[in-house]
């Protein structure tokens, strides 16, 4: 595949290399110069007895993208902006597990480095429309990030929002499908939507609207894999399966008093936010993928290929 002249010469990095990271760095990988890209991961993770992380070390090895160890928790927003100032563009694929307050960090080295660009861990829900109360302490905090970003002009941004991780929905401790069950639980209703994208498409998109001339910037990109409501999951899943599904309605009454019950759930308050519903979905038809005929895949396709991969 043909190197982009025009970005070869800008050094991007990459935090983080899990199960988005690794996608978006592939993907980036084989439409830039592969010199040009840095992921950083934590102290120890290339020398770590754990397997996931052996072979992304040995697949960063063979991509020749270049290893910087850092402790994203520990280390301070001024030596993080260091760090950061060495690199054009930075975009961040953590997600929450470096804990409450991280993003914010993040972002504001970004600002402090002068990064010419920064696309930001959004990759999730529309917090602008969910706001500040969703019952969600990691959403109040995206929704904080964005007023952060919009609030200066020197570091172009762009958010790209995907809905949950496809594979979500089908998380045991989610509680939304159980295949072992054949139960199917609806948040909120059964007519509440919900959009849903994988890791490998949003790596995909991500790269491509990198990639996108004119320059996106300061922008909200809406991708989807699928869009579709609890009682069409349901559907999904009998249809798929070959088995009589059991649903069963969470409603918001139920929720609320469950989380007055276990406030410090982390699941639960999912289980709440997504009830909701708002903020949680959009048209399929109105996002970037369908725009750029680019094809992704849907909730359906992901379940006969995770039934498939485990017989």
């Amino acid at each position: 595949m043909p190197i982009n002249e025009k970005s070869s010469l800008e050094k991007i990095l990459i935090l983080g290399a899990g199960q988005l990271g690794m996608q978006v760095i592939k993907n980036l990988a084989s439409k830039v110069s592969p010199d040009t890209v840095s992921v950083l991961v934590e102290p120890g993770f290339t020398t770590s007895a754990d397997r996931y992380k052996q072979e992304v070390t040995g697949e960063l090895g063979g991509l020749g993208v270049e290893i910087i160890h850092f402790d994203l928790a520990e280390g301070t927003e001024e030596i993080l902006a260091e760090l950061f100032g060495k690199f054009q563009t930075v975009i961040c694929c953590t997600g929450f597990v470096a804990g409450t307050g991280t993003q914010t960090k993040i972002t504001q080295a970004v600002l402090k480095a002068g990064v010419n660009r920064y696309f930001p861990w959004q990759f999730g829900v529309d917090y602008d429309l969910v706001g500040k109360g969703s019952g969600q302490p990691v959403f109040d905090e995206q929704y904080e990030v964005r007023k952060l970003l919009r609030s200066q002009e020197a570091t172009e941004w762009v958010i790209v929002s995907t809905g949950m991780f496809t594979s979500f929905l089908f998380e045991p401790d989610f509680g939304v499908v159980d295949l072992e069950t054949n139960i199917v639980r609806a948040l909120g209703s059964w007519d509440t939507r919900v959009t849903v994208t994988t890791p490998e498409d949003i790596g995909l998109l991500t790269t491509e609207i990198y990639l996108e001339e004119p320059r996106i910037r300061n922008e909200v990109v809406f991708v989807a894999g699928d869009t579709l409501s609890y009682g069409l999951l349901a559907t999904i899943v009998e249809e798929t399966t070959g088995k009589a599904v059991k649903g069963v309605e969470l409603s918001l009454e139920e929720l609320d008093e469950q989380l007055s019950q276990a406030p410090d759930d982390v699941m639960l308050r999912y289980r709440k936010a997504f009830a909701l519903g708002t903020g949680m979905w959009w048209e399929k038809s109105k996002t970037y993928n369908h725009a750029k005929g680019i094809e992704t895949v849907d909730a359906r396709a992901w379940l006969n290929r995770h039934l498939r991969d485990k017989r």
